[in-house]
């Protein structure tokens, strides 16, 4: 067997990379105000919002991909509103391939991050908070530096977890080559057309790859920076 990729494969490998990349960086921000939302405050609403940020791991992805395309088809509530005020449209689209992505990430680079900053010493940040540092200096400066293990963590989780995205994406926009038919998705179509049983091994073998790649280089990562900004002496 050739392990020589097709324009076909490349073209699915380049746009799951593109998907899970745009996935893991848009979300990252928003991961971390919800990881500390949850880790370091208290409020009416808590455990419900708790629910929703894990619901994607409990419910089937194609439940998650109907859900998106009914709230950001073009016929949407928000989809409706995207296209009418800014022309954009998610559905049948990479960009949609990126949220469906982002979404049934989420849980897992929330749960890393939350879980490394429950770890940091709430003292520290009372300390800075004692010194006149603003909050979001505090977060800045003291609270992010030590959580950055558990950030590069649940970045790199999600980013693997987007390249294997399939249920809510083919739900949400479809399997559109070139445009969403990621690899997963390419991985799909070969299985189910005659002579494609190779195309599908090849494809199956390099998900592996790289996402043991991105586990590898993740857990590393994390010990370098837990090695830097803990004086190396934890690890």
């Amino acid at each position: 067997m050739s392990w020589n990729l097709s324009p076909l494969e490349w073209e699915a490998l380049r746009l799951s990379l593109k998907v899970a990349a745009w996935a893991t960086a848009a979300s990252l921000p928003v991961g971390i105000f919800i990881a500390w939302l949850l880790a370091r405050r208290r409020f009416v609403g808590h455990g419900i919002l708790n629910g929703i940020v894990h619901l994607p791991l409990v419910l089937p992805p194609v439940v998650i991909g109907y859900a998106l395309l009914i709230l950001l088809g073009r016929g949407g509530l928000v989809g409706g509103w995207l296209y009418e005020t800014f022309g954009v449209s998610l559905a049948f689209t990479w960009k949609g391939a990126a949220v469906a992505a982002a979404v049934m990430a989420f849980p897992l680079m929330v749960r890393a991050m939350r879980l490394s900053l429950e770890a940091v010493d709430p003292g520290l940040e009372q300390a800075a908070r004692t010194l006149g540092a603003s909050p979001l200096r505090t977060f800045t400066t003291v609270t992010l530096p030590l959580m950055l293990p558990g950030v590069i963590t649940g970045a790199v989780l999600a980013f693997a977890r987007a390249l294997g995205e399939f249920g809510a994406t083919i739900t949400f926009v479809s399997n559109i080559p070139g445009e969403t038919r990621t690899l997963p998705l390419a991985l799909y179509t070969f299985t189910q057309v005659p002579g494609g049983e190779t195309s599908a091994l090849r494809l199956a073998v390099l998900a592996v790859v790289v996402a043991l790649i991105a586990l590898i280089a993740s857990e590393a990562l994390a010990r370098r920076v837990r090695h830097v900004t803990q004086g190396g002496d934890r690890d």
